[in-house]
């Protein structure tokens, strides 16, 4: 578990410094039209692995000027969507691999002639230690399905409300929406938990990983402030409402994946829950950013009309 975190946490940061202040550039010049904001904050996401640096990146222009909170939400709701790459690759579940990166990783690291050859490795190295963690974890956890205390836990965990509260807990806790889902999907792999309970846990962890960006909004700005409650809005309506219509949505996932494992399905869950959010959310941003503007308005303006 430990090789896991400390994967996701070096990858995460080997991304980040080689690509975020070429990436503020990009962020700041497509958060005019609400769907390039999406889409950007998709690619972003999935080159930085982490919504949550994305977001907190977006909190910090927000503050700055740069971009007002109204033009943030597009991306916001992009990175939830990013984010979802990591579980697809983290369902091939090749952890016998894993070694190829490591080694790739500690070359780029041990040889590099300057920082960006050396934030390459750290990125590479990050990714195999994920795969390694994560097929330790899986091996690791087999003997719990003997375990009657464990299968209690489990059989807890199938109302799905149960399964939404452990996954935010356990991303507070953790600190990354990526990692708790990929130890469900190591779970999985293991027959250790079903699709039902995976997919509330995966719920919960969209809603915990808010924890991370609204921090960031402490002591800035009320139009980062109200980037920070937007996200947890979008986060816990559109959780609630895939919890309220969980059989059907559980059903479209069966559906699309067909006869693939169980890990794909949940990687997949993943995928459908946050493009449904996307497009269920999108029409509604003007709505509610003038919501936001008159819950939390600008100091001094709290009578004008929302522009921002």
């Amino acid at each position: 578990m430990v090789l896991f975190l400390y994967g996701v946490s070096n990858m995460s940061d080997g991304l980040k410094a080689m690509a975020s202040d070429k990436m503020k550039q990009i962020l700041g010049k497509s958060s005019d039209n609400i769907f390039m904001g999406v889409l950007t904050g998709t690619i972003a996401t999935a080159v930085l692995d982490s919504s949550s640096a994305v977001i907190i990146m977006i909190i910090a222009m927000v503050n700055a000027g740069v971009m007002t909170s109204k033009q943030s939400y597009g991306i916001i709701i992009g990175s939830n969507i990013g984010t979802t790459i990591s579980s697809q690759l983290i369902a091939f579940d090749i952890g016998e691999f894993a070694a190829i990166p490591l080694v790739i990783g500690l070359i780029f690291i041990m040889v590099g002639k300057n920082q960006k050859y050396r934030d390459i490795g750290k990125s590479i190295l990050g990714f195999g230690l994920i795969f390694f963690g994560l097929y330790y974890v899986g091996h690791s956890v087999e003997p719990l399905k003997k375990l009657p205390a464990f299968e209690a836990l489990m059989s807890k965990i199938e109302n799905p409300f149960k399964g939404a509260s452990v996954g935010a807990i356990a991303t507070v806790l953790i600190q990354s929406s990526s990692a708790t889902i990929g130890i469900v999907i190591s779970f999985a792999n293991q027959g250790l938990i079903t699709l039902a309970a995976s997919v509330g846990v995966m719920l919960g962890a969209e809603i915990g990983t808010c924890t991370d960006t609204l921090f960031a909004t402490i002591g800035r700005s009320r139009a980062a402030l109200r980037a920070g409650i937007f996200h947890l809005f979008f986060s816990i309506v559109s959780a609630i409402i895939a919890l309220i219509f969980i059989r059907p949505f559980i059903g479209l996932v069966n559906l699309i994946s067909g006869d693939s494992s169980l890990a794909r399905h949940i990687a997949n869950a993943h995928v459908i829950f946050n493009i449904l959010a996307a497009a269920l959310f999108i029409g509604f941003v003007p709505l509610i950013a003038r919501a936001l503007f008159k819950l939390i308005p600008d100091k001094g303006r709290s009578k004008k009309v929302a522009t921002e």
